[in-house]
């Protein structure tokens, strides 16, 4: 009798965000490791930043690259998701559990750290819909917000602070109570809202306390430590706003 093959292991990677040299060694070793890897990007006929930037560290030379498309909308928990989304979800959960019961082991890296606003969840979530038991491993990874802190100098917490991390897909009333209520606001991905921001800053006295960062640690990084100057800008997709109000 044949014995049934072993289920490969799925990884969920973080590779830091953005910085190659910020990926950690056990990323770059289960990347180079991990013969199949499916990246996530945006548009159809775009690429995916976590290849690209995972390529930076691991020769992909002798690799299975698949680079799946996951939309760019809104999700919100609790409510149906778009079908779109829901059906990119799907594709890309059919294509890697194909992979996984041949026995082969699937890397999915992800930019920032998968537990943090990524699509990596989606992922394993709708695989596990699929196929209840997934061998998974994740490998965490630096978040924009750490590297933003760091490249800037200022402390995300210190103390007694109460920290609050808000999405991009914030569109309600909660933002000015976010923003009067925490001493440390962190707004990730706020390429399209500054200008909706900025006034709501100017209104609560905080936009000496606000810093904006761009592309953290690339080439073409810029830091707004006005934030008044992002008005009518076009922002790239990585943008992170760090709000702090309290002085060490």
């Amino acid at each position: 009798m044949l014995e049934e093959k072993q289920q490969g292991i799925l990884y969920l990677v973080g590779i830091g965000p953005g910085d190659p040299e910020l990926m950690t060694c056990k990323a770059v070793r289960v990347l180079e490791q991990t013969r199949v890897l499916v990246g996530p990007k945006a548009r159809k006929n775009g690429s995916s930043n976590a290849v690209e930037i995972a390529a930076a560290q691991v020769d992909m030379r002798d690799k299975s690259v698949l680079e799946l498309r996951f939309p760019m909308k809104k999700i919100v928990l609790g409510s149906d998701h778009d079908p779109e989304v829901v059906e990119a979800w799907r594709k890309a959960a059919q294509t890697v559990l194909g992979y996984l019961e041949q026995g082969e082991d699937v890397a999915f890296p992800t930019l920032g750290d998968p537990a943090l606003y990524s699509t990596a969840f989606y992922l394993l979530h709708t695989l596990q819909e699929l196929r209840s038991e997934i061998r998974v491993s994740v490998i965490p990874g630096i978040t924009a917000m750490a590297a933003c802190s760091a490249r800037v100098c200022v402390p995300i917490g210190l103390g007694d602070d109460v920290v609050s991390i808000v999405p991009a897909a914030f569109d309600d009333n909660r933002l000015r109570e976010i923003l009067h209520s925490y001493d440390s606001v962190v707004l990730m991905k706020v390429f399209r809202k500054m200008d909706t921001i900025v006034p709501l800053l100017e209104e609560l006295n905080l936009v000496e306390h606000a810093v904006l960062i761009e592309r953290c640690g690339m080439d073409d990084q810029k830091i707004y430590s006005d934030v008044r100057e992002t008005v009518g800008r076009e922002l790239h997709y990585f943008s992170t706003l760090l709000i702090r109000k309290k002085e060490v």
